[in-house]
């Protein structure tokens, strides 16, 4: 077993020294919307995973939607989708822990031999090594939460059934989180990415897993299955913020756009 995934993308996506990363989600989660008073906490979370600079305050309008749930929140099961290497069903790492610059979070063992009992769940470390999409969600949930464990997830090609089978059997109680790392549509101009956004932010509120595809998330496969289990348990959901990268200085002929989301389960 590898002792610690290493970070891989600090210095770059977000700072590299712990000092100025603590500083800056800080900031952004105090400045994100404050939490509805008597709210319920999320059980899952839709969140953005480009560079903070650009899709930051994207992000912490989801997690600082966890505030209620601070102490209470002891596992987190993050998926997101693969972005260099491509491999069929999704992928857990070997190692103990995931470190950023603001320490290290330990992953849980029991959840990933829960998680690799599945069909189409394997370790696949080379998957984990240069992945940002999970490691962005870090910095945000070492500082909204208190003591957690990890599960963490690298979606390749699986279909909504094989990640939907592992939501299912890691959903949990009241101790467990879901996150879902996605960036929404790509390279589009910034009026036809708002529109095309839009669009996808309706069907995720409709818990509408076919109406996500390939051009509107590039996290569409983890998200589709947890539109289906949203379905299946008539979650609520909620879009807490929309932008592109062009509202924080990208060119805005060629945009990525971020949208943050939170699921409430009614029963």
């Amino acid at each position: 077993m590898i002792q610690e995934r290493p970070p891989a993308v600090a210095g770059t996506f977000y700072p590299g020294q712990a000092a100025a990363l603590e500083r800056l989600v800080s900031d952004l989660l105090a400045e994100a919307p404050t939490p509805p008073q008597g709210g319920n906490a999320p059980k899952a979370l839709i969140a953005p995973h480009a560079g903070f600079m650009y899709s930051g305050s994207v992000a912490a309008a989801a997690f600082a939607r966890l505030a209620p749930a601070r102490d209470r929140i002891r596992r987190v099961v993050l998926l997101g989708p693969a972005h260099y290497v491509p491999f069929r069903g999704l992928a857990v790492s070997g190692a103990a822990a995931f470190r950023t610059p603001l320490g290290s979070i330990p992953v849980d063992p029991a959840a990933v031999r829960t998680a690799l009992a599945l069909p189409g769940v394997r370790t696949l470390d080379p998957a984990h090594e240069r992945e940002h999409s999970l490691e962005t969600q870090l910095p945000f949930l070492q500082l909204a939460l208190e003591e957690v464990s990890l599960v963490p997830l690298v979606v390749g090609q699986a279909d909504d059934g094989e990640v939907a089978a592992v939501l299912e059997a890691l959903w949990g109680g009241p101790e467990t989180l879901v996150v879902v790392s996605s960036d929404l549509s790509h390279f589009l101009d910034q009026g036809s990415a708002r529109e095309r956004d839009a669009r996808t932010a309706r069907a995720i509120e409709g818990r509408s897993p076919e109406a996500v595809g390939r051009e509107d998330a590039c996290g569409f496969l983890p998200l589709r299955g947890l539109l289906r289990i949203a379905g299946e348990r008539a979650a609520r959901i909620e879009t807490l913020s929309l932008a592109t990268s062009g509202d924080t200085g990208g060119p805005v002929e060629r945009v990525v756009g971020y949208g943050a989301f939170s699921l409430e389960e009614t029963a």
